[in-house]
């Protein structure tokens, strides 16, 4: 059961392998597609419904992403990010959020500094042991791209 605070205004995350079941699909024309559960599509829903900001931070770039950012009204999108605490950083004074007001998702190295820095951070059950050992993170009880981005929202919305 994850444990956060009602102080947290802005889920920020990756969303490879948080948002997607992390499996890539190659079609014959060399495109590119994922698989996403509603569960996870509505969680971006919820959370703006209820008063969150939203912010993507992805080492790749995916037509998905546009198309929740555009549907949902994602606050933050930055796709094909390298080295992403430059962008949390970015984030984090733009909207003025203190380490209390908002929590970092992520599941591999390139997460790896976002979620070091972040005071709440939370993974998913496949994450590299490298992150799952990351001091005070939380490990969501569903997989990636099943429903463990809707256990944060519910968590936070509840």
């Amino acid at each position: 059961m994850l444990k956060l605070p009602k102080t947290i205004k802005m889920v920020i995350t990756d969303f490879d392998g948080i948002v997607t079941d992390n499996n890539v699909y190659i079609n014959e024309d060399m495109t590119m597609t994922r698989r996403l559960n509603f569960k996870d599509i509505m969680a971006f829903h919820l959370l703006k419904k209820n008063g969150y900001k939203i912010g993507i931070i992805s080492g790749e770039s995916n037509s998905a992403i546009n198309i929740l950012a555009k549907k949902f009204g994602v606050d933050e999108v930055h796709q094909k990010i390298s080295v992403k605490i430059d962008i949390l950083k970015q984030i984090l004074e733009k909207h003025s959020l203190s380490e209390e007001e908002y929590l970092y998702i992520g599941d591999d190295v390139n997460d790896y500094d976002c979620l070091c820095y972040a005071k709440y951070k939370i993974t998913v059950p496949h994450a590299i042991k490298k992150i799952k050992n990351i001091p005070n993170i939380q490990i969501t009880e569903n997989a990636a791209g099943n429903g463990a981005f809707r256990e944060v929202a519910d968590c936070l919305i509840d």
